[in-house]
């Protein structure tokens, strides 16, 4: 069964905004169990941004349900949780822009989307999601750092739909509070300073959850 006193907070934002940084230190200082995303395993990532036509369902398909599996799980293990990425961005973010931009077809967003729809009516919504914000120039600077070589043809123009999305969805979104930290301020990945910032930020909207 559910356990709505035990914490479950989740880190949402652009490809780069350094997700999986923040949740592996808010992991280790906490002591929560940290459920990542699950990049390295999808077996379409790599031939979808070769070509998102023909492999952006197939890719978005695959990080719906192994989403929806972590998160249910997740959500029953008893103890507080950290979740590198939402369900609902893979839905509302990604899929979303990759369906308006004409690059998953009608029929396909159909059925995706009614998979998603009991998702969203089975699963129980984070305490709180952290939304990390970046300019799409330091996205694109943190990625091309990084060592995931499928992501360095990532185009600006594709981080620059995706932001739109997220404002988007960051503006509707009615499911689960949000806490805002601009990653251009507070440098978590670097600095004690920014770490430290971030906790006492984290935990000021964890007492107000209370």
């Amino acid at each position: 069964m559910n356990n709505p006193k035990v914490p479950f907070i989740a880190v949402s934002g652009n490809i780069g905004a350094g997700k999986s940084a923040l949740t592996e230190l808010l992991a280790r200082r906490l002591g929560w169990e940290p459920i990542w995303e699950p990049v390295t395993t999808n077996p379409y990532l790599s031939d979808f941004y070769q070509d998102m036509e023909r492999w952006g369902f197939h890719s978005q398909i695959f990080f719906l349900i192994v989403r929806m599996g972590q998160h249910y799980r997740a959500s029953n293990l008893g103890k507080p949780i950290i979740q590198d990425r939402t369900v609902y961005e893979d839905a509302e973010v990604f899929a979303r822009n990759l369906y308006l931009m004409g690059l998953i077809k009608e029929r396909d967003w159909i059925t995706y989307n009614y998979l998603y729809e009991i998702a969203r009516e089975m699963l129980r919504p984070p305490d709180l999601i952290i939304y990390l914000k970046a300019s799409i120039d330091t996205l694109q600077k943190r990625i091309q750092q990084r060592t995931r070589s499928f992501e360095q043809g990532i185009s600006r123009e594709y981080l620059e739909s995706l932001e739109q999305k997220y404002k988007e969805w960051k503006d509707t979104f009615d499911l689960s509070p949000f806490l805002v930290v601009d990653t251009e301020q507070v440098d978590f990945v670097h600095t004690n300073k920014g770490k430290e910032i971030v906790f006492q930020m984290l935990e000021r909207r964890l007492r107000d959850l209370a």
